[in-house]
């Protein structure tokens, strides 16, 4: 079959009634539409039509609700309740719209796969849009609308002297996410200690892959190629083992780590092409005989699985040249023009209340962790100096800039993982980044004012950044600094989904950045965090300490006392408080299990918090514990 005989892109050009009913003739083999709305925890619908359905009906799907769905039933806590739960799809018509291929169902007539429209759409309820799409949508209109604002209220602006507000015809928004992802063979593991060896010995970043992988990876790439996401690169990222080969000559315990990258996008296309990219991952690497998981701590102890995202604004001349508002006039004498600075201060400043939307669940947490390269701290890094451009990879908002190329300068935001819902997660960058833009070009502040701002020391006042704390770095943020400098300097990492959440309350005044122009509303903050809430919850009650009590009953003593020494004694004794301390209730006193479940059920989630914390600590030791005693039986 001849891939390019199929439709994989409708572009928006093509979405009125005359051309998708030529196209749609042309290709019999796409049988269903699939509407596509995407709720405030990143999922997507996917809603089967018959395209008989579509075709019969394609003046309602495309000028009014193209259906109905039962918003109780997504992410919508509190606003989609079980006695209000309608909720209406309403088509996006300035997006791609993607074909979707069964690679396992074929149409008997033409022999081509059978194919799903999956049409983006907007969920509509009581009269309001609820969805992650569009806050990212009208997020980007506003901070569009407040940009020229300031461009005609100061035409000059410090570092972009080169243009004039008068010409800009448009501002533009882009960003770009980079995905990373682990692989395996179907029930198939290799140890921990095998995976964490190679990863400290740099065994497998960058190396070349083999068999299965390859395949899969180069599939991968030319498939994105076909949905014109324009890939960049598929490489082996860090993580894994090599794998073996069987003796039919296959590939067996395949254990590695991946990333693939693409063109940016602008605006919500981003988030669009995002899950795009995932579904043609797990579905091209299952047809290879291969597992995929995007979570972001799916091993503990070895690397996980960040999605870098890149956030830039330039600006289209009304001569059609694009400027990009971050680069200065001269990018070998400073960093920053004044709104790449105000972008970069604000995401910072504010990040404490971005952070929700970005970690909010177990797995995203255990990835933020001292030692492998994921950022937990908020503080950046700008270079040795504006013409020696350097990347320092332990920080969380890292500068960009290719001297040679003005047009490449943006922030990458090192926190995110391949779940983070990045619709939402850009809008709130934005935002953020539109609070140090105001500031900074409110400020009068010329640019080496600007740069002694965001590298102030702790303790320094400045115009815009919190006193008592430091925002820039240029040293190894894990290396450098002792746990209790990083947590003085930098601000301390919330250690569970909760402490994340609290956020939302302990800082109003930087809430207040994330609801300027009332778009990501209030009720949509609150309805995330009991969304969010009500996932943590339940997987801690329902899946980790299960999970661990498993665990900790599989811990056998394997000693005999014929062959036990007084370190296989003093190993099990200690294996033994631990293990009653988890899981064992006495009259006295409860197991750690038993008081989680009894603060959840409560609603004590500060309790449940501390208790998770310890429960966590508690678990790595033991398991450290029953690993020395194993080691030492010889029978």
């Amino acid at each position: 079959m001849n891939t390019k005989e199929l439709l994989y892109v409708i572009k928006p050009e093509q979405q009125n009634k005359q051309d998708l009913q030529t196209l749609l003739s042309l290709h019999p083999e796409i049988k269903f539409v699939s509407l596509m709305g995407v709720d405030f925890a990143g999922n997507d619908t996917d809603e089967k039509i018959p395209m008989k359905v579509f075709l019969e009906d394609i003046d309602s799907f495309l000028e009014g609700s193209a259906a109905q769905t039962d918003g109780s039933s997504v992410v919508l806590t509190g606003i989609a309740t079980l006695n209000n739960a309608r909720v209406d799809l309403v088509v996006d018509k300035t997006v791609n719209w993607f074909v979707d291929y069964n690679y396992e169902h074929f149409d008997t007539a033409n022999g081509r796969m059978i194919g799903t429209l999956r049409i983006p759409c907007y969920l509509l309820h009581n009269g309001n849009f609820v969805d992650s799409r569009s806050i990212l949508k009208n997020t980007l209109d506003y901070m569009e609308e407040e940009i020229l604002k300031l461009f005609k209220k100061h035409p000059v602006i410090p570092g972009l002297e080169h243009i004039h507000g008068e010409d800009i015809e448009k501002i533009i928004f882009t960003s770009a996410t980079e995905l990373e992802f682990w692989v395996k063979s179907p029930r198939e593991d290799a140890p921990i200690e095998a995976l964490s060896s190679s990863q400290m010995m740099q065994e497998q970043y960058w190396q070349r892959t083999r068999g299965n992988v390859r395949t899969a990876l180069e599939q991968t790439v030319e498939t994105l190629d076909l949905y014109g996401l324009e890939p960049e690169m598929g490489h082996k990222e860090c993580g894994g083992v090599k794998g073996q080969i069987d003796a039919n000559g296959h590939m067996s315990h395949v254990m590695e780590q991946l990333e693939v990258d693409w063109k940016f996008a602008s605006g919500v296309q981003t988030g669009d092409n995002e899950i795009l990219a995932r579904i043609i991952v797990k579905e091209i690497f299952r047809m290879n005989g291969l597992e995929v998981s995007f979570q972001a701590k799916p091993i503990p102890g070895v690397a996980g699985s960040g999605e870098h995202t890149h956030v830039g604004i330039a600006a289209k001349m009304k001569n059609g040249k694009i400027i990009n508002l971050f680069s200065p006039s001269d990018m070998h004498k400073e960093f920053l023009s004044a709104i790449g600075y105000g972008a970069l201060m604000g995401l910072l400043k504010n990040y404490e209340v971005t952070n929700p939307f970005i970690s909010c669940t177990i797995d995203s947490l255990n990835r933020l962790k001292p030692g492998f390269e994921a950022p937990v701290c908020i503080v950046t890094s700008l270079g040795l100096s504006p013409d020696n451009p350097s990347r320092n990879r332990t920080i969380l908002a890292g500068l960009i800039r290719d001297l040679d190329n003005p047009k490449a300068t943006r922030i990458e935001m090192r926190s995110p993982n391949p779940y983070t819902n990045t619709y939402i997660a850009i809008a709130a960058f934005y935002l953020s980044c539109l609070d140090g833009i105001k500031a900074c070009v409110e400020s009068g502040k010329d640019l080496k004012a600007m740069e002694k701002e965001i590298s102030k020391q702790a303790g320094e006042k400045g115009f815009y950044l919190e006193k008592d704390r430091q925002y820039r770095t240029e040293d190894d943020v894990f290396e450098d600094f002792t746990a209790e400098e990083r947590s003085k300097l930098f601000g301390e990492p919330p250690a569970t989904v909760w402490e994340n959440l609290c956020a939302f309350d302990k800082y109003p005044e930087k809430v207040a950045v994330l609801t300027q122009g009332n778009i990501l509303k209030q009720e949509y903050i609150e309805s995330f965090r009991q969304g969010a809430l009500i996932r943590w919850t339940t997987e801690l009650i329902n899946r980790i300490i299960p999970e661990y009590y498993q665990a900790v009953v599989e811990m056998k003593k394997l000693h005999s006392p014929e062959s036990s020494t007084d370190c296989d004694l003093a190993l099990w004794h200690k294996i033994q408080v631990l293990r009653a301390k988890l899981a064992k209730d006495s009259f006295e006193e409860k197991s750690i299990f038993t008081s989680i479940r009894k603060a959840v059920a409560e609603g004590d989630y500060d309790a449940a918090s501390k208790l998770k914390v310890e429960m966590t600590a508690t678990m790595e030791a033991l398991k450290a514990l029953y690993h020395d005693y194993k080691q030492n039986i010889i029978d």
